[in-house]
């Protein structure tokens, strides 16, 4: 039911690009961001596994190579277009309805924490239809519930290629889902969360 109302009244009115991703991921996520345009207007929340020693290394190098800030997220801070967030190491990160980000110690889930589920279900409960997902390489199966979410909301799921992703257990566990709409090659991941945004502001200004 949370889903279903969340689906009849948005929040933020914009779409919101949620990205899941483990070992193998960062390559990928580089990939993907360098080629978005610096005039994305689209929030990114970004889950990649993390060690727990990692003291925002990730967000520091993921910033050298994307065309938009990085921003290791803080609880309760507001998402803004344009603008990339990552968790940091230790917490799950789950977006609120609001547009609210909020950080949480809670149990691991498939033994990550960051999890990629968390953030996804909570998107998809917070987002519906407003919210676009994207599963990247890695080892386990972190994420194949979360697409189920998103599907079930009516939001857009998007998965690499499992023979472009240098681990393919990942996408592969959330295609084998039924829940993805698309599977594409890295190289065309970026151009396609392009597309999405230049659509977004079509549909924004009419």
């Amino acid at each position: 039911m949370r889903t279903q109302a969340a689906a009849q009244n948005p929040r933020p009115n914009s779409k919101v690009v949620v990205i899941g991703c483990s070992v193998g991921g960062f390559m990928a996520l580089t990939g993907i961001l360098s080629a978005i345009l610096p005039d994305f207007a689209l929030p990114v929340l970004v889950v990649q596994h993390l060690h727990p020693d990692d003291n925002g290394s990730f967000a520091r190098h993921l910033a050298g190579t994307a065309g938009l800030p990085v921003i290791e997220a803080c609880d309760k801070e507001q998402i803004q277009p344009g603008h990339i967030y990552t968790a940091p190491a230790n917490y799950h990160m789950l977006l609120e309805q609001d547009g609210t980000i909020a950080l949480t110690l809670d149990e691991k889930v498939n033994w990550s924490r960051p999890s990629i589920d968390v953030l996804f279900e909570s998107a998809a409960c917070a987002l519906g239809p407003r919210l676009i997902a994207v599963v990247l390489s890695g080892a386990n199966t972190d994420g194949a519930a979360g697409v189920c979410a998103i599907k079930a909301a009516g939001g857009l799921v998007l998965a690499q290629d499992p023979a472009t992703a240098e681990f393919s257990a990942m996408p592969q566990a959330a295609i084998d889902t039924g829940a993805v709409d698309e599977v594409l090659p890295l190289r065309e991941i970026g151009q396609r969360l392009a597309e999405l945004g230049a659509d977004e502001q079509v549909e924004k200004h009419g």
